[in-house]
């Protein structure tokens, strides 16, 4: 199985919110997109219009309305709607995810020490293949972080500008994570 590492080549990842904003994502520099949005009837369709651009597609399981938080859930995911990996904040899913064959990413929002702390407790007792932090216009912590795990660090949430993403990535984050289309189009 390839490892998130070895599929990053723009290191921005097009976090789409909304349906409409799937076609901007799929224009865009960014080879992976991590998927906010969709239900049951939907997500699969969106799954396929990304794997048809040749780009790669993470499902936030949290965000997808009708599925439900269980093993079930995640074994339906790999085997109907095949996408390269899924995004949560949840650990008990990502030890699903990994046997099922997906790649993982465990999302963790940093509001303080405690949470940091916890959070690479259990980053490192499910060892997903990479940690998502928010909010990611934080770069000594990400600095901090890369330090602390040997688990790739992508960066997301309240970025919104060129600076903030070479920041983040000069801290030492393997990619940044955006939901604003306009940073989908930065060259890095």
């Amino acid at each position: 199985m390839s490892k998130i590492v070895d599929i990053v080549q723009s290191q921005i990842i097009a976090s789409v919110k909304k349906e409409k904003d799937i076609d901007i994502a799929l224009q865009s520099n960014a080879n992976i997109i991590f998927l906010l949005t969709g239900d049951l009837l939907s997500t699969k369709r969106y799954i396929e219009r990304v794997k048809e651009a040749k780009k790669d597609v993470f499902i936030h399981i949290d965000f997808i309305d009708g599925l439900a938080n269980s093993k079930t859930a995640i074994e339906f995911v790999a085997e109907m709607w095949r996408p390269k990996g899924i995004i949560t904040t949840k650990s008990n899913l990502i030890q699903h995810a990994k046997n099922a064959g997906l790649l993982t990413v465990q999302r963790m929002f940093l509001i303080d020490r405690g949470a940091l702390k916890r959070g690479l407790e259990i980053a490192d007792r499910i060892n997903p293949d990479a940690i998502e932090v928010l909010p990611g216009i934080m770069p000594s912590i990400i600095d901090e972080l890369t330090k602390l795990t040997p688990l790739p660090i992508i960066a997301g949430g309240l970025v919104s500008n060129e600076t903030e993403i070479l920041q983040g990535l000069e801290a030492g984050a393997l990619a940044i994570s955006a939901g604003n289309r306009k940073l989908w189009f930065v060259n890095v």
